[in-house]
């Protein structure tokens, strides 16, 4: 049996000179906004983030950083993350520390919202 779903509605719409009408997306998250006009590819932050996580899958296994689930492993991605924030301001160029950075954090976040769910529900 499918699942059945709802069209979110603001109750704002936009009116398109063709006349189609849309829901407003004043308030929806901007993804497209993560990609800076004008620059190359292989330049984006994005895409360099993306080519850190595919290289931390080769090195450890696809997935790894997911595993992570405590206060032990979140003080390992901050202290990761502030060393890295400290080359990337020195403007060190041995890695892509602004990409190991965006790493740390997402993998601090995650685990944190991990812990905090697990606390909540008891799972």
């Amino acid at each position: 049996m499918a699942a059945e779903y709802t069209i979110k509605d603001s109750g704002t719409r936009l009116n398109f000179d063709s006349g189609m009408l849309r829901d407003s997306d004043s308030t929806k998250a901007r993804f497209d906004l993560l990609i800076p006009e004008g620059v190359p590819y292989d330049k984006q932050l994005l895409n360099r983030f993306a080519m850190h996580l595919m290289s931390g899958a080769k090195k450890y296994d696809f997935r790894n950083w997911e595993k992570a689930n405590s206060q032990a492993e979140l003080d390992r991605f901050k202290e990761s993350a502030l060393r890295h924030m400290m080359q990337w301001i020195c403007g060190e160029t041995d890695e892509d520390h602004a990409s190991a950075i965006l790493f740390n954090v997402m993998g601090y976040e995650t685990t944190l919202y991990k812990i905090n769910k697990a606390n909540i529900t008891g799972d």
